[in-house]
């Protein structure tokens, strides 16, 4: 049986809102956040946001502007999918990617606008500092003392699967509108997830159709139902989604720009939770089962339950990598696991 998107998102709850200090900004809200919540009007002052509310042309002209001249890395799909960068039927990308000047970009969304079955154009998490001159400045935030990765997303209508970050994200509504549906981190398993090594952008996404979930093919996508929240953003709105929590994306108008801000909680230098995995993959899941019982045992002693058992026999300076890591002791890690990968 499937189900029409529409009555999907109309029986989830809302992404709780928050109010927010206009003199100090978020920081205090985003300060040990774990929830998902909602903050109105965040950035509806941004000159980018202006630009939009006069037409979605003023927001290219004014990103344009400030647009540095260098390649910008951009997806097509084709005309009559409904903005779903997905997978074929064959499980590869149902869109291509290239490069090309940001004015050309543009000037083509220009032409197509209004014409109805367009192909669907997305510019995804580019950089902002490295793209655009001047444009963070003159549409700031205030985020504390976090160091974000910056990104602005652009295109026309899209829908982009359920998956999930590392890092801690602040999502702005620039121009258009977006719709998020939000599931708990655990949800995973009821999300029926896809490839890890073979994804649109890099995460693994949910097979599920949101705008028609077939409960026949994903029975268990009803108990991530029952704990979903969804919202839609207005221009000038912002959401914070908390580390590895699972999003649907869509981009609900014509033409919408969404500005982020990712931060992590631990230091860079500690290294990305997916390339263990992606490790454990490889050495660990295909072992006989026994072997594996062994390996699980010892992966929640040095890594999730690290108690004293595991140093307190050994003296302090002697303790290495089973030490609290340090960016040197950090850094000495990687270079012996790229060694000893590289065999």
């Amino acid at each position: 049986m499937a189900e029409q998107g529409g009555a999907f998102t109309d029986r989830l709850a809302r992404v709780p809102e928050r109010e927010w200090d206009k003199r100090a900004g978020p920081d205090a809200l985003l300060e040990g956040a774990r929830e998902p919540f909602v903050l109105r009007g965040l950035v509806a002052d941004w000159p980018l946001v202006e630009a939009g509310k006069r037409s979605a042309r003023d927001a290219r002209r004014y990103l344009l502007d400030h647009a540095r001249d260098r390649p910008f890395k951009v997806s097509i799909g084709a005309p009559g999918h409904d903005g779903r960068l997905f997978y074929d039927a064959e499980m590869e990308m149902n869109f291509r990617v290239g490069t090309g000047k940001l004015a050309d970009i543009f000037g083509g969304i220009d032409k197509a606008e209004g014409q109805g079955e367009a192909r669907t154009v997305y510019l995804a998490s580019i950089d902002i500092p490295s793209h655009f001159d001047g444009l963070d400045d003159a549409n700031p935030i205030e985020l504390g003392d976090r160091d974000p990765l910056k990104s602005i997303w652009m295109g026309t209508r899209t829908r982009i699967a359920a998956h999930n970050d590392f890092p801690d994200n602040l999502a702005c509504c620039a121009v258009g509108r977006r719709r998020f549906t939000l599931f708990p981190p655990h949800q995973f398993r009821n999300l029926y997830l896809g490839p890890i090594d073979h994804t649109p952008a890099g995460r693994a996404v949910s097979m599920v159709d949101f705008d028609a979930p077939d409960l026949a093919a994903h029975p268990r996508f009803i108990d991530a139902m029952a704990e979903a929240q969804t919202v839609e953003l207005e221009p000038g709105d912002a959401i914070f989604i908390p580390s590895m929590w699972w999003h649907h994306v869509e981009g609900l108008a014509d033409f919408n720009i969404l500005v982020n801000y990712w931060w992590r909680r631990t230091p860079a230098w500690l290294g990305q939770p997916q390339v263990a995995l992606n490790h454990a993959i490889l050495a660990i899941r295909d072992l006989p089962p026994e072997d594996k019982a062994i390996w699980r045992e010892q992966f929640d002693h040095y890594v999730f339950e690290n108690d004293e058992q595991v140093t307190d026999h050994i003296p302090e300076k002697a303790r290495s990598i089973l030490a609290r890591l340090t960016p040197e002791s950090a850094g000495r890690l990687r270079a012996f696991l790229l060694r000893t990968l590289s065999r």
